[in-house]
């Protein structure tokens, strides 16, 4: 590892950003480097211009893809490399503007239900069960289920705040039942390796999956299921949500799922 990139990784640690945020700068920087073939410390303004026009024009980045790598470059400039300011006039594409389409009780029921896989369905169930991030969903633990409390502890969500979701009793029913077939002795939800979480990929395509096998249409992926909880949450006073989930959880948790 060379210093500069040491020195970057260390600047972002000191400032509390997250591991994906992390990775993304670092592989905005990397991808700079190998375009230039030398170190980022001997560019100019104007090769950093011609970069983003390059990104734009030849590679043809999202407008989303385009403003995380013109974040990362510019965080290695000003917090890591010292530069007084970084003067660039860069004209990045605008991110279309699509406003999530909710999806109601009986789609989520729909959706859940598609998932064939056992592992699978009760993670999506977890995810609108308590109104997760896919982030979130992905790092949880068995040792965070407290099923005497039923209480769910979400550690180091967005902004590295720690937090507890409370549990319906259906949910916790179903996340014993699945620890009884697949014995998960550290992450919740595990991939081949035990020893290794599910990857927020494999989550996002197993919604994306059970969304067209349901049916349903409507724009959004994965984040999709927390706003739903969000919504049906505060539709129902803040009260009912669990029962309607129960009975939501009950219904496809049948044995026709594979595992």
């Amino acid at each position: 590892m060379t210093p500069l990139r040491q020195k970057m990784i260390d600047a972002m640690l000191v400032r509390g950003f997250a591991v994906r945020t992390q990775q993304s700068y670092m592989d905005a920087v990397i991808q700079l480097s190998r375009h230039y073939h030398c170190s980022p410390a001997l560019l100019s303004n104007a090769q950093l211009q011609d970069y983003f026009l390059y990104l734009v024009k030849e590679r043809q980045l999202a407008p989303a893809s385009c403003r995380l790598s013109f974040n990362g470059i510019r965080f290695l400039y000003l917090n890591v490399l010292g530069w007084p300011e970084v003067d660039l006039k860069v004209a990045l594409p605008k991110r279309k503007q699509r406003i999530p389409e909710l999806l109601s009780h009986v789609e989520v029921t729909r959706l859940l239900a598609a998932v064939e896989n056992r592992k699978h369905r009760v993670m999506l169930t977890t995810c609108y069960g308590c109104g997760l991030r896919v982030s979130e969903l992905m790092a949880l633990q068995v040792r965070d289920i407290d099923g005497e409390r039923l209480l769910l502890r979400v550690t180091q969500g967005k902004g590295g705040k720690d937090r507890q979701v409370i549990l319906s009793a259906s949910l916790l029913q179903l996340l014993r039942r699945y620890w009884r077939i697949f014995h998960p002795t550290t992450w919740l939800f595990y991939g081949h390796d035990p020893l290794s979480s599910l990857s927020i990929t494999t989550a996002q395509k197993v919604f994306q999956t059970a969304k067209q096998k349901a049916e349903i249409e409507k724009i959004g992926g994965i984040h999709s299921l927390r706003h739903a909880y969000a919504t049906h949450q505060l539709a129902a006073g803040r009260a009912c949500p669990a029962k309607r989930f129960g009975h939501a959880a009950a219904s496809v948790e049948g044995d026709a799922g594979s595992q």
